[in-house]
């Protein structure tokens, strides 16, 4: 990708900008994830999150077909 001189220009203007400085400052403060529970995933918090997202997306299941394998290795 080529990016012209101007863009460049830009892109250092930017970066130098005290303001957008403080602003990404202010966005990595506040921060959070929100499956993380006292320091540990919470499973239940994002298996409710997948069940509501894909209700909200009606998302069909698919039936549930069992794997049928002797020898499985990773």
């Amino acid at each position: 990708m080529n990016i012209s001189r101007k863009s460049k220009k830009e892109f250092v203007e930017i970066a130098r900008s005290q303001s957008l400085r403080k602003d990404m400052e202010i966005v990595v403060s506040q921060r959070h994830n929100p499956f993380i529970k006292e320091g540990a995933a919470d499973s239940d918090t994002y298996i409710e999150f997948v069940v509501q997202y894909n209700e909200f997306i009606n998302h069909e299941p698919k039936p549930f077909k069992r794997i049928i394998d002797g020898d499985m290795r990773l």
